[in-house]
């Protein structure tokens, strides 16, 4: 749906939420959530979709009768494709994910492979004038990359598939951008370090004659603001620093994490939103300021959250956006301040996505509403902040 003061902003929400890792799930999910979920926040009208796709559901839907056939089921329900969350390759629901959802990385040709694949898929789905978004891994989790060579392969890689990005659009017309999903943890978390990524490794790389396209074209940021607030920074002022340095944002993710106090009631609360399921990187910042990092949500992480009385702890957990508080744990959506929407808003970022895909991981408190009335709730949060 578009949204937006300028009417140029699509909005939707990311299907990730939906557990399905083949192409028969997929349009299940559109079936039965999707629609529903339309003819709450916009009956009669064209409803955007947030495609998540496995490598094994997009080689499926790119099979010419499937992706004819999907064609006409989205014209016949006044559906549309603009964006796709390529980010986990393989299974993410109902198995241990953790650090394999970065894997395959910016590195391997596989990812390269199933990313391009992704875009000929959009590529066939857009509709006329509409811009097309991939969003990705932030290039690797920090910890797998030791060395230059790793570095020169992800550029490398980046390099191929913003040419391949250049040549659909050379011949189609449609123009789709891959955008990088800073994350805590990864390759690149805070705004300051996107920044140096994409003038140290992919300007470099361009510098050398290694992209012979306008790669700032096609390679950009998927602005997630639940990992930025993790990361304690400020996601206005993150947008707007992009914009200086002149790199893209092809989708901002408005999503939100837990923030709180240290202390043991908020350790006690935090163990809760363990799971075995998704990595919950935790940042605690003590009342020195002195930032310490965790890589999950364990018992040692929780120990010095309990330690850390006078502290602020973060923690990526996607908490529902209409969620405020409970007990000692709040939400990062006051970061979301009416000055951040105003940036969003007459920033020219054509894609716009809510990004709460934990509803089968978090305590019922928090998952208690079918799944339809939860994400319609998430919408009207939205659009009572959208100018």
């Amino acid at each position: 749906m578009i949204v937006g003061r300028n009417a140029s902003q699509h909005l939707t929400y990311c299907l990730n939420v939906h557990p399905g890792e083949d192409w028969d799930a997929n349009l299940a999910a559109i079936q039965t959530h999707a629609l529903a979920i339309r003819e709450r926040v916009a009956p009669k009208q064209p409803f955007g979709l947030g495609l998540r796709l496995s490598n094994t559901a997009v080689n499926s839907l790119a099979e010419p009768n499937t992706l004819s056939a999907f064609r006409e089921f989205l014209d016949s329900h006044s559906l549309y494709a603009f964006t796709i969350n390529g980010f986990p390759y393989g299974a993410f629901h109902g198995t241990r994910v953790k650090e394999r959802v970065y894997a395959p990385d910016w590195r391997s040709p596989d990812r390269l492979a199933y990313t391009t694949r992704l875009a000929d898929v959009l590529s066939a789905l857009l509709p006329e004038g509409v811009p097309g978004s991939i969003s990705t891994v932030p290039a690797s989790y920090r910890s797998w990359i030791q060395t230059d060579e790793d570095r020169d392969a992800i550029a490398r890689n980046l390099a191929q598939c913003a040419s391949h990005l250049a040549q659909i659009e050379s011949r189609t017309g449609q123009h789709i951008a891959l955008a990088l999903e800073p994350e805590p943890d990864c390759l690149f978390d805070t705004t300051q370090q996107t920044v140096a990524f994409f003038e140290e490794v992919l300007a470099e790389h361009a510098a050398i004659g290694k992209l012979n396209v306008d790669w700032r074209r096609y390679i950009g940021v998927c602005f997630d603001t639940c990992h930025l607030s993790v990361v304690f920074d400020d996601p206005t002022e993150g947008l707007l620093e992009l914009k200086r340095h002149g790199i893209s944002v092809p989708k901002v993710q408005i999503s939100t994490a837990l923030r709180a106090t240290g202390g043991g009631d908020t350790a006690a609360r935090l163990e809760a939103f363990a799971d075995n399921t998704y990595l919950h990187q935790v940042r605690l910042r003590g009342a020195d300021g002195t930032l310490r990092c965790f890589p999950d949500l364990t018992a040692e992480t929780l120990a010095a959250v309990a330690a850390e009385e006078r502290g602020e702890v973060r923690v990526h957990v996607h908490v529902p956006l209409y969620f405020e508080e409970s007990g000692s744990l709040q939400s990062t959506g006051t970061d979301l301040s009416p000055r951040f929407f105003e940036v969003l808003g007459s920033s020219g970022i054509p894609h716009l996505e809510i990004e709460t895909y934990t509803f089968s991981v978090l305590p019922p408190a928090l998952s208690a509403l079918p799944i339809e009335e939860s994400v319609e709730k998430e919408y009207q949060w939205v659009h009572e902040r959208i100018r």
